[in-house]
C-alpha cells in the first residue's frame, strides 16, 4: 500500500478490486488517471470499501485502476478521517496511534543484516537464542528475522520472529539440523531483517 498526498483520490489495483466482496460499480471506459510520469491508467469502476490503518477500519469510496501498487491512500481518504501526514517521522496518525511509513523509493526500505554480538555454540540438533546487532538505518522499527541470503552455516536455520530494532540486541532464534555442534563467530551475518509497518493486535476468538 502506497500513501501519497499527490493522489487527489484512492485507488484499488484492479486484480484485488475482482477478489473483493463489496459491489463493484463500473464506469464508463473513456476515463482515465493520468500519474506522475504522465502515463495513463484506465479507470474501471468505484467501490466501497473497509480499509484498515493500524487498528482501525474506515469505509471509504475508492476507485479501480490498472496500478502497480495494490492501493493508493489519496487526499481524499487522508482529509476525510484526519490523517495528519508527519514526513519527519515517515508516519501518520489516527488518534493516538501511530502509523509507521517507509519511503517506497527503497524497495521498501530493503533488508538489514544483523550481526552476530557474540561467538556463540549451537548444540547438536538443538535449538537456542544468539544475540545479534542490526545494521539499520532508523527507517523501520520493527522487523521480522529471516534466513541470509549470503551462506550463513550448513544445516543452520533462522527461524522468522518479530524483533524491536530500537533495542541494543535483539534475539534471532538458530536451529542446529546436524550431528556435530555448529560455532556461531562474532561478526558475520546470521540473519536478514525484513521490515513491519504495522502490528496489530486481534482478540482471540
Amino acid at each position: 500500500m502506497l500513501v501519497d498526498t499527490g493522489v487527489n483520490l484512492t485507488f484499488v489495483r484492479t486484480d484485488l478490486a475482482h477478489k473483493l466482496k463489496e459491489n463493484f460499480i463500473y464506469t464508463a471506459t473513456n476515463i482515465s488517471l493520468k500519474t506522475a510520469t504522465g502515463e495513463k491508467a484506465e479507470i474501471h469502476g468505484k467501490l466501497d470499501a473497509a480499509i484498515e490503518c493500524g487498528s482501525t477500519k474506515f469505509q471509504h469510496r475508492i476507485y479501480v485502476a490498472d496500478i502497480t501498487y495494490t492501493c493508493i491512500l489519496g487526499l481524499d481518504f487522508l482529509q476525510k478521517f484526519n490523517f495528519p501526514v508527519n514526513q519527519e517521522k515517515n508516519e501518520i496518525r489516527s488518534g493516538g496511534e501511530e502509523i509507521h511509513l517507509f519511503s517506497a523509493s527503497a524497495e521498501q526500505s530493503k533488508l538489514c543484516s544483523v550481526f552476530a554480538k557474540e561467538k556463540t555454540i549451537i548444540p547438536i540438533r538443538s535449538e537456542c537464542l544468539i544475540y545479534g546487532l542490526p545494521d539499520v538505518s532508523g527507517q523501520f522499527r520493527y522487523a521480522v528475522t529471516d534466513f541470509p541470503s549470503q551462506v550463513f552455516q550448513q544445516g543452520v536455520l533462522v527461524a522468522a520472529t518479530l524483533v524491536d530494532l530500537k533495542r541494543e540486541a535483539i534475539p534471532v532464534r538458530v536451529l542446529n539440523l546436524d550431528n556435530k555442534p555448529k560455532t556461531v563467530d562474532r561478526g558475520p551475518v546470521s540473519a536478514t531483517c525484513e521490515p513491519v509497518v504495522d502490528i496489530v493486535a486481534r482478540p482471540q476468538e
